[in-house]
């Protein structure tokens, strides 16, 4: 009886096959090259004068129908007649990188199948040895940014994470969203020191630093005066929602103390039907549902205080997603300092000294109405792979992690 066969091309450019076996759960296929020609390691002239063919070469390839595919050859050495010494220099295939046990295509598959993975993982599912893949990231994924591949920066997000939970050992994430949308991770800082940015932002090539129109952050003021430093005609945006943590604090810390109070002043049956106010609180008036604005109106009756309060959150929230730019949010924003002070609520006392403060930062939001919100979504992307990976503390390593967990479908694909 016959067998049935099909043909799978191997992708790989300026082959002949030359022989292919079936053996030991896998395929082993013999090639040669179909170029005639090196480019002399000296002189980097063309050279076609063959010297000799080096030993066989075992390179493993992506694999057919779920079974492994090894590749055979014999890497061409070519004379150059023109050098002094004639050297003789090793053909370079674009399928293959000298001293690798993998082609290209295979080791674009394995950075693949790392994305949103583990080293040890891969490993496993795809029967490669823990520093086969340690080699595979060394040979294709950078350690550091590229700039070359960039040629704009348009907006830069500075934000910190922790490496460690309640050490304090920050690092620093600097990204940029480009002028189509697209998300990069541009540099890992070890620590969050101004002279630490300062460094990084001059780092980064004048022509693409021209590029950068805008630098969103935090009120941490090592950012700021880096940036003001490096990058003095970028705008300085204080991310909105850092700010709005400021003054949803604020009220959170008087609606504290205000439970605080009710629990020692009413009886414990009325202080019950105020339970589980916490999350309704926090919701916008807009999101709340019926039972849930029952609990705060019970919550109000009991503290007129904290509803003023209330109000005059959701008023500063309603003037950052409604504000149609710079000049009309400055009015707006005057207008309710004014209203706080004159309603007696103490709460946003401190808030309205740092918005004074920083006024002109925070006010650039409302010009493109730029954020870290893609910061802050690289944030968790990171934590877990924090988790993932149960911790990577090589910041080199963790810049590879992070690009190939960002970019790794789109880079290799």
């Amino acid at each position: 009886m016959s067998r049935q066969q099909i043909t799978i091309p191997l992708d790989i450019a300026d082959v002949n096959v030359l022989e292919v076996e079936y053996k030991g759960g896998a395929y082993h296929i013999k090639l040669e090259s179909t170029l005639n020609y090196a480019y002399c390691r000296k002189c980097g002239q063309k050279i076609t004068a063959l010297h000799e063919r080096d030993e066989w070469v075992k390179v493993q390839h992506l694999p057919i129908l779920d079974r492994a595919v090894l590749l055979y050859y014999q890497p061409k050495r070519y004379r150059c007649p023109d050098c002094d010494d004639q050297p003789t220099t090793t053909q370079q295939l674009s399928w293959h990188q000298p001293n690798s046990p993998h082609t290209v295509a295979y080791d674009q598959y394995l950075l693949r199948a790392l994305v949103n993975s583990t080293v040890e993982d891969v490993t496993h599912k795809e029967h490669v040895s823990y520093d086969s893949m340690t080699g595979v990231l060394k040979r294709c994924v950078r350690t550091q940014v590229e700039w070359s591949r960039f040629s704009d920066l348009n907006v830069l997000g500075i934000d910190e994470m922790a490496l460690k939970k309640g050490q304090g050992d920050y690092i620093v994430i600097v990204s940029t969203r480009l002028k189509d949308g697209t998300l990069r991770v541009v540099g890992v800082l070890p620590d969050r020191t101004e002279a630490t940015v300062r460094a990084f932002l001059s780092s980064i090539p004048a022509p693409l630093r021209a590029t950068i129109k805008t630098v969103c952050c935090d009120l941490y003021d090592s950012y700021r005066q880096a940036v003001r430093a490096i990058l003095p005609h970028a705008r300085l945006v204080i991310d909105r929602f850092h700010v709005a943590r400021l003054y949803r604090d604020a009220l959170d810390t008087l609606r504290k103390s205000e439970c605080k109070r009710l629990k020692h002043t009413l009886p414990a049956k009325v202080y019950r039907t105020l339970k589980g106010v916490l999350w309704a609180f926090r919701k916008r008036k807009a999101d709340l549902l019926p039972e849930e604005q029952a609990r705060l109106d019970r919550l109000f009756a009991r503290s007129p205080a904290l509803e003023v309060a209330y109000s005059l959150r959701e008023e500063l929230t309603h003037i950052f997603d409604t504000a149609s730019g710079k000049n009309s949010a400055k009015r707006q924003l005057r207008a309710w300092q004014a209203k706080v002070r004159a309603s007696g609520v103490n709460c946003f006392a401190t808030f309205l000294g740092t918005l004074d403060r920083f006024w002109n930062e925070i006010t650039n939001y409302f010009v493109d109405f730029d954020t870290s919100g893609f910061v802050e979504g690289l944030n968790n992307k990171l934590k877990v792979l924090k988790r993932r990976c149960y911790g990577i503390f090589n910041l080199s390593h963790l810049f590879q992690r992070i690009f190939l967990d960002v970019e790794g479908y789109r880079r290799f694909a």
